[in-house]
């Protein structure tokens, strides 16, 4: 038997004082023998040495009370929430199950205590607190919203007791969790005290320097602050009561938090920060007299202080994201100090105060993450202090969309539901996608198929030898892991293609054969593939055998050079071109920005490098004023910048019209009348390129020609000069 846990004398007078504080409001909401079957599980616990001290060598059946006064009296919870707090170190010490816990207490507590123990094992994980998944994941593990609201009741109770410790790093850990996770939950909750005063311990532990000296400098000046408030006030009230204004005003210290935030942001020292406190002025206005009635309030205290353009801030014409709606100015109060002012009517307070409950109430949307608007639900229950009797009927059913897993080191992810263990591989790496051949979650071994839950620990297993398979696109759910199955099939596609194709390549050479393109082009086509990739595939998998293919190719190739050798070799110069066309291009209408934004001046294009649309150009001024545009290669451009360089203006293409432009290409080939045949009917299917003459001279089996075509622009000009690369025969294509 385990020794008996002990009270210290403080302890023990602490907890008596305790028991008496509360024993009047528990005793409005507890069952007749509640606190008898409490007082008999608590004390048998401790006899039998069961429960035990935290890290911080907390007592956990007075720290329990603490909590539970703090839930009663700052929160509201009622028996069930407050049983739960006082049994629950007992089950998480194994002095008793949940089932005796549900068997004499009921299934609501037993409820509300597993939702606690699955965060404590969700804590266990050790995840990174900070991030927005952890927070998701967190309040779908509590189900029941009283689980939440217990959770940051005994973390403000933590925070009150740890001034002293010497556990230092567990403090550090427990004011950084807070800070990140529970100060926002309880804002969102509208639990605002709270949520204050989690801030404030937290900056007292984690800055200690900062908090203390923010701290000594307010209570130095707090008696000063208060008096000069109710000056403040006492002038505008009477005005605005004179005016006819129904309304109420509050002045408001900011929190140590919240001072040293603005200290931070605007980089300045405590003197720096005009707003120390805040004036409220709140109308009671009629919706359509909102906006005036405020503005009017700004008018009569701007004329009694001056005000500051700079600090005006003006979300009733556009309201927060949020919802927020509120007139702020700065003004410059009696003895020359900076007052800020904020002015709203009550709807807007509320909406200020409340925050997304109370926006949805006046707007009537709906919040588009399922977390907020649950969360917005039991501050409404609270709100309107209905004893959280609806409690039950809140029900987190957010999370039927998604699953939230994590891994070895604690890293949390976030899933669609349904995900599979290989959905997971591929979230965390493409590589660890690619070679996954299964996972161990919660320490069993699983095949990649196996579907995810939220909590999971899941260790994903690789191996190098492992592969993408067309089938995994069958066992994933995400988009995102489909997507990359997909891109790596290809690129195994692309690989296989490539040996295949250094494979055929290499038969070819051994049997001492050398490979026409256009020949292989035309087997390929005969062979019934609309792709030269798909060819290639099917020779990777063994499908089309290679020395079957180098035999059709030799069959094709012999068959082509016998048609070919029935014809006599004609020479190029041989070929004529007759031009239907009567040689006039059309009027240029592109359009040239000249110098900085000048349009519409005339200009005449050089003939020494025959600039088209879409070529880098520039402007030469000439003798008689006109303006000649020239390319920037153009072969007189060295000369005229150096000689001229103060007639050279700016020059660039702005606007596209239909115009055509003459250019002419030079060509070396071999000299073959079928090849120059083969560039004319290149030419001739394109339909925006006319070709106006081809002058050609053969000398030594190759032909030189001069080919004059007209196009649109740069683009059809590569495009074309590309083509007739490809043509079998062609040496060259170059500009000239």
């Amino acid at each position: 038997m385990e020794e008996k846990f002990q009270f210290t004398p403080e302890e023990s007078a602490q907890t008596i004082e305790l028991l008496m504080d509360l024993r009047g409001s528990m005793e409005d909401f507890l069952h007749p023998d509640d606190l008898r079957k409490l007082r008999q599980h608590l004390t048998e616990a401790a006899n039998l040495g069961r429960i035990h001290r935290d890290v911080f060598g907390l007592n956990p059946i007075l720290h329990a009370l603490q909590t539970a006064k703090i839930a009663i009296e700052e929160i509201g919870l009622k028996r069930d929430g407050v049983i739960a707090i006082m049994l629950y170190e007992a089950v998480g010490d194994n002095a008793y199950s949940i089932e005796e816990v549900e068997s004499k207490f009921g299934k609501s507590v037993a409820a509300i205590i597993r939702g606690l123990v699955r965060i404590e094992q969700l804590y266990r994980k050790s995840p990174v607190i900070e991030s927005e998944n952890f927070r998701n994941l967190l309040v779908s593990f509590a189900e029941d919203m009283r689980v939440i609201l217990i959770m940051i009741a005994d973390r403000v109770n933590v925070m009150r007791q740890i001034r002293d410790t010497d556990a230092l790093e567990a403090r550090h850990r427990v004011a950084e969790e807070a800070s990140y996770l529970y100060a926002p939950l309880a804002h969102k909750l509208g639990l605002y005290r709270l949520k204050s005063e989690l801030e404030d311990l937290s900056l007292k532990y984690l800055e200690h320097d900062a908090y203390y000296m923010i701290k000594d400098k307010l209570n130095a000046t707090k008696a000063a602050r208060d008096a000069y408030i109710d000056r403040f006030i006492g002038p505008v009230k009477k005005k605005l009561e004179d005016a006819g204004f129904k309304f109420h005003i509050k002045g408001r210290t900011k929190s140590i938090h919240s001072i040293y935030q603005k200290m931070k942001k605007q980089k300045c020292g405590f003197e720096g920060i005009y707003d120390l406190f805040a004036i409220r002025i709140i109308l009671d206005a009629p919706p359509e007299k909102e906006k005036m009635q405020c503005w009017q309030v700004y008018s009569i205290i701007t004329d009694m202080y001056q005000p500051n353009p700079k600090r005006l801030r003006d979300w009733l014409s556009v309201p927060k994201s949020n919802g927020y709606e509120s007139l702020h100015i700065t003004v410059l109060g009696p003895e020359n100090k900076w007052v800020e002012v904020q002015i709203r009517t009550e709807r807007m307070d509320e909406i200020a105060e409340h925050g997304l409950a109370a926006h949805w109430r006046y707007k009537g949307i709906k919040s588009e993450g399922g977390i907020d608007e649950w969360l917005a639900n039991i501050r409404a229950a609270l709100e309107n202090n209905d004893n959280l009797q609806l409690m039950d009927q809140f029900k987190l059913d957010l999370y039927e969309d998604e699953v939230y897993v994590f891994t070895p080191k604690g890293d949390l992810f976030k899933l669609a539901k349904g995900a599979t263990v290989l959905d997971f591989a591929y979230l965390i790496h493409t590589d660890v996608g690619n070679h996954c051949v299964g996972a161990r979650i919660n320490g069993r071994t699983v095949q990649m198929r196996e579907e995810l839950h939220s909590g999971d620990t899941v260790e994903i297993m690789t191996s190098k030898q492992q592969e993408p398979k067309h089938e995994w696109l069958n066992l994933v759910k995400t988009a995102k892991a489909k997507a990359k199955i997909r891109l790596a099939l290809k690129e195994t596609q692309v690989k296989a293609g490539l040996y295949a194709k250094e494979l055929l390549e290499r038969r070819f050479k051994n049997k001492k054969i050398e490979v026409d393109e256009k020949v292989m082009a035309k087997l390929v086509k005969k062979l019934g593939f609309k792709e030269t990739s798909d060819f290639y595939s099917q020779i990777a998998d063994g499908k089309l055998d290679a020395n079957d293919v180098i035999e059709k190719y030799i069959e094709l190739r012999d068959h082509e050079n016998q048609q070919a050798n029935n014809q006599p070799v004609r020479s190029a110069e041989e070929f004529e071109y007759e031009n239907p066309d009567d040689g006039v291009g059309r009027m240029n209408d592109d359009v040239l920005v000249i110098d900085q934004s000048l349009k519409g001046i005339d200009y005449t294009l050089a003939r020494c490098c025959h600039p088209i649309y879409g070529d880098p150009v520039f402007g030469f001024v000439t003798v008689n004023g006109g303006i000649k545009i020239h390319r920037m290669d153009c072969p007189n451009a060295p000369e005229l910048r150096k000689r001229f360089g103060y007639r050279i203006v700016r020059a660039q293409w702005s606007g596209k019209g239909s115009s055509q432009y003459t250019i002419t290409l030079r060509i070396i080939g071999n000299d073959n009348i079928g090849i120059v045949s083969n560039i004319t009917n290149i030419i001739s299917k394109d339909e925006k390129i006319d070709m106006r003459s081809i002058n050609i001279d053969s000398e030594d089996g190759l032909f030189r020609g001069n080919l004059v075509v007209q196009l649109n622009d740069t683009s059809k000009l590569q495009s074309l000069i590309k083509k007739l690369r490809t043509v079998k025969g062609v040496i060259d294509v170059t500009r000239i």
